[in-house]
């Protein structure tokens, strides 16, 4: 029987800052239009935070029913360690999507209605990562999956529930938290490639090898800070940003120091910390252009 601690720890708390900052960026893009709504906001987030916890059960039951983490190195999950049965896992990531979808709805019924079939390809997305017949994590597109969902669509997404419209800075801003959340996901499968590789899951770390991907990372954590220097041409308080940049370097260290396993567990908590101080900066940026 799992304790709380442990359900906390198999939640994958350390990936919550996926789910804050894209809130926080589309929040100040809305900002800078003057258009904000607040309770919007508020319910955005609601649906991120239940999004990402409900695809880390999600995948937890998934990997854990295929074996995939019966020998991984990392944080607990819950299935892979047999402490908790696999369909309480699976209810509990029903349950954390049924919360997004309600709040979704709600977004949707004061927005517009095609925000529905939004939240619905979402969830799917979400399912369809290590569940199903073929997962698509397991054929090397979760990068572009995250930058698409937790970037993309979070981002643009809390602009356009809030100002009913997108504008440049916001596309800025989802490119760059795109970037930050798809660096967390290629430090996590370069810790995890070969283990990946002897059950069959084809990340695109396993299909780059450990040097591309450990140069991949480089290229993501610069793409947010290129965002920066674009987005002072909307406000000069965009340089704001910078101030996750000695973060995204520590980030980086273990990959360029050439750390495996364990070691690289810093630079997924240091690339998370990065995306949420550039998201929090850029939207208080925003917010006073």
């Amino acid at each position: 029987m799992a304790t709380a601690a442990q359900w906390i720890e198999g939640a994958r708390p350390r990936t919550l800052p996926n789910a804050i900052a894209p809130v926080l960026v589309g929040t100040g893009a809305a900002a800078s239009l003057d258009l904000a709504v607040w309770w919007k906001a508020l319910l955005a987030l609601i649906v991120s935070l239940a999004l990402i916890v409900g695809v880390n059960f999600a995948n937890d039951y998934s990997d854990g029913i295929r074996g995939t983490d019966d020998d991984r190195v990392g944080p607990l999950r819950l299935v892979g360690s047999k402490l908790v049965s696999p369909g309480a896992v699976k209810a509990a990531a029903i349950s954390c999507f049924a919360v997004a979808a309600v709040a979704g709805f709600v977004l949707a019924a004061t927005t517009a209605w095609w925000l529905v079939a939004v939240g619905v390809f979402c969830i799917i997305g979400a399912w369809f990562y290590t569940g199903g017949k073929k997962p698509y994590g397991y054929s090397g597109f979760g990068e572009i999956a995250v930058f698409i969902f937790f970037g993309l669509i979070a981002v643009l997404g809390t602009q356009f529930v809030q100002a009913e419209r997108v504008d440049l800075a916001g596309l800025a801003g989802a490119i760059a938290i795109g970037s930050f959340s798809s660096a967390v996901l290629v430090a996590n499968n370069l810790r995890d490639i070969p283990t990946d590789t002897e059950s069959g899951k084809i990340t695109l770390a396993v299909r780059l090898g450990d040097a591309k991907t450990r140069t991949l990372h480089v290229i993501l954590l610069a793409v947010p800070f290129v965002a920066t220097l674009l987005l002072i041409l909307r406000t000069p308080w965009a340089l704001l940003g910078l101030l996750a940049l000695p973060l995204a370097i520590r980030a980086n260290a273990p990959l360029r120091s050439g750390g495996q396993g364990m070691a690289l567990i810093p630079a997924l908590r240091d690339t998370g910390l990065a995306m949420l101080v550039w998201g929090a900066a850029t939207a208080v940026a925003l917010s006073l252009a």
